[in-house]
């Protein structure tokens, strides 16, 4: 199902950055099955299916194809996140669902690509579907369709990008089938629960090792796109009562004005996340998780706001709470701490291209991961959550009138340690069409990748117009709308991710290792790491000129 969305995809935020996953949930819309990128999403699909069974009840018919992109009635992230779901039927009794959730490039709203980072209401995020019925046995609903239509910029890539989830579903549905025929529709219900039991008797196991209390954390979105001097407050409280843990959010901040707000759901799939890294990566995440965690939020939060708050910058608040969350559960296993990471980010540049046609050009992008008390972190990739891909600069410039002038990591940018945090990229755009705006949803402009254990921060990111040039402008981390001409140049500079534990301790050899690659500077490696230049220099001899360019 996933391959089939991927190569199907029209847009390229699918088929390339590949924002999509695709999952199997038994009848009570618990995942069985799933092939995610972005995590969260396993968590907002069940509540897409809940919604759905309470809307229709019996009225749900094989052949039905269920759509939504609500995040208050549908579950799903944020509006441009949009789920499409199909039943599945054994004999006239409905068995199970195949679904998807897939990044649409355009849904209206105030801006071209929908997210608008300055957003105060729900209903400035582009056209709002509950859970509606979009095809039957016998076809497209057209109303339906006709609505879709009118209400994007980019018409055509958002029916392409339905009309693949729909034959993703469709695959499923065909490859239940083929199950029940080869082993029957008995073994098939027993192995949906078998392995939702499996994973909730492994997590019990593991937990029930781990000392009695609790451990709090928290952590901080640069703003909220409206108060752009206040950072968002994300806390978390886990607590170990025996084979349960409860993570209680309620003093987390009050909801915020802008788009940072997330609902309940998708605080769940930080949790269900950061649970499983912590513990084993290979645990699946399914329904079993759940049957392990509970978790407690206060009504009126940034974690559960009051309908309509806006949400559709959710990503910077997710990974927020992810960082808690997996700083709070290093409390009970010390040996998996690590520093926080660079942030994600959300980009589009968009507008009409020079024959008139628009465009809508939407990229995820990524930054650095901390170190951990084992490893450098990963530097110039999507970190946690987000777990994208970037888009190829040749798929950029041949489908958008765009061209990329540099795609590089940052020297220095990756916080200083005895294991060196992540660098960040600097990736830089020059405009080739006069009627652009420029949208920005990112993060760590104010509020640096902590480093652990004696580690250091790692550096800030930033965001420019017209970079090195007398008009050169620079920006917060999320604006939207900022208009474009054909010679401007856009530069996004991600934030790096932050060391572990003393860069004295750092082995000198690993030190030469990273001036040479062009990671560490020369000067830093003196100033942070306290090496002895002429020590530097002799090791380095002819393999350094100067100052080295990032590896690209």
């Amino acid at each position: 199902m996933q391959e089939s969305v991927f190569r199907t995809g029209y847009s390229t935020i699918i088929r390339e950055s590949q924002d999509a996953s695709c999952m199997l949930l038994d009848a009570a819309g618990e995942v069985v099955g799933e092939h995610v990128v972005l995590p969260l999403h396993v968590s907002c699909l069940p509540e897409t299916v809940r919604s759905i069974r309470a809307t229709f009840g019996e009225d749900i018919h094989p052949g039905d194809v269920f759509l939504t992109n609500h995040p208050y009635y549908g579950g799903v992230p944020h509006s441009m996140d949009m789920a499409i779901v199909t039943p599945v039927f054994h004999e006239g009794r409905l068995i199970a669902f195949c679904g998807s959730i897939a990044h649409k490039s355009d849904l209206g709203g105030v801006i071209p690509g929908t997210g608008y980072g300055s957003a105060r209401e729900l209903f400035q995020e582009g056209i709002q579907y509950p859970p509606v019925r979009y095809a039957t046995r016998g076809g497209v609903v057209r109303d339906v369709e006709a609505i879709l239509r009118a209400n994007s910029r980019t018409p055509e890539l958002i029916l392409g990008d339905i009309r693949g989830q729909i034959g993703a579903a469709r695959l499923g549905e065909r490859r239940l089938a083929e199950t029940i025929d080869r082993y029957g529709i008995d073994a098939l219900l027993e192995a949906f629960e078998t392995k939702q039991r499996v994973t909730e008797r492994r997590i019990r196991e593991e937990i029930a090792r781990w000392p009695e209390g609790g451990f709090e954390a928290e952590s901080y979105v640069d703003t909220d796109g409206i108060v752009l001097d206040r950072p968002i407050r994300y806390h978390v409280r886990v607590e170990k009562r025996g084979e349960r843990l409860v993570f209680d959010f309620t003093r987390s901040d009050d909801q915020a004005q802008g788009p940072v707000n997330i609902r309940p759901p998708l605080a769940r799939g930080c949790v269900y996340y950061a649970l499983i890294g912590m513990i084993d990566k290979e645990l699946p995440n399914n329904g079993g998780v759940a049957r392990v965690v509970e978790t407690v939020f206060r009504k009126g939060s940034v974690l559960d706001p009051y309908f309509p708050a806006p949400c559709n910058t959710y990503m910077a608040s997710t990974i927020a709470i992810t960082e808690a969350c997996i700083e709070a559960l290093g409390g009970f296993i010390p040996s998996k701490r690590q520093a926080r990471n660079g942030g994600v980010g959300g980009t589009s540049i968009a507008g009409r291209r020079p024959d008139g046609t628009p465009f809508v050009q939407y990229e995820l992008v990524g930054s650095a991961y901390g170190a951990s008390a084992r490893a450098d972190g990963a530097s110039g990739i999507d970190v946690l959550l987000s777990n994208g891909r970037t888009a190829p600069i040749e798929i950029i410039e041949s489908e958008y009138p765009t061209r990329v002038r540099r795609f590089e990591l940052i020297t220095d940018s990756g916080g200083a340690g005895e294991f060196r945090g992540g660098l960040g990229p600097r990736r830089e755009y020059e405009i080739l069409t006069d009627d652009a705006q420029w949208t920005l949803r990112g993060g760590r402009h104010r509020v640096p990748a902590a480093g652990a254990d004696g580690g250091k921060p790692g550096r800030l990111g930033s965001a420019r117009v017209n970079p090195g040039s007398p008009r050169e402008r620079e920006l917060p981390s999320r604006f939207s709308g900022v208009r474009l001409k054909s010679g401007d140049v856009v530069s996004i500079e991600k934030a790096g991710g932050g060391g572990f534990g003393d860069p004295r301790r750092r082995p000198f050899e690993k030190i030469v290792d990273d001036v040479v690659d062009g990671y560490v500077s020369r000067e830093a490696a003196i100033e942070d790491y306290g090496v002895d230049p002429d020590r530097l220099d002799a090791a380095l001899g002819g393999a350094y000129r100067g100052e080295p360019s990032p590896t690209s």
